[in-house]
């Protein structure tokens, strides 16, 4: 089961990106130990304690300046490689990461200000 979720902040309008335990982290293969600056990130949606299932959300992980973790991100690497050792396979964690209501790929679904 995803165990990371998204949960709707409706005095902000934002969403709460987390990670609430260790089974949650996301592993990607590509860069995004070191170098990503944005993620897709795939959550479960939470609106007034309800589960409205998987969603996606484009989470920004660095600032773009510095390339500095932004508050609440954690990547990094996930070590040696067989074969290929120049790739960057990357882990994130997400510790109450906010961001935009508009934020949530909402093609499939949609979420107003209201929830």
């Amino acid at each position: 089961m995803l165990e990371t979720t998204a949960t709707l902040d409706k005095t902000t309008d934002e969403f709460v990106i987390h990670s609430p335990t260790q089974t949650s982290t996301k592993y990607w293969p590509g860069d995004l130990g070191r170098y990503s600056t944005h993620a897709a990130v795939f959550a479960r949606l939470k609106i007034d304690g309800k589960d409205f299932g998987v969603h996606c959300f484009i989470v920004p992980l660095r600032d773009l300046n510095t390339y500095k973790h932004l508050k609440g991100v954690r990547t990094g690497d996930m070590g040696t490689k067989f074969g290929y050792t120049t790739k960057d396979n990357g882990w994130a964690v997400f510790e109450n990461v906010r961001v935009p209501r508009t934020n949530m790929l909402m093609r499939m679904a949609n979420v107003d200000k209201a929830g």
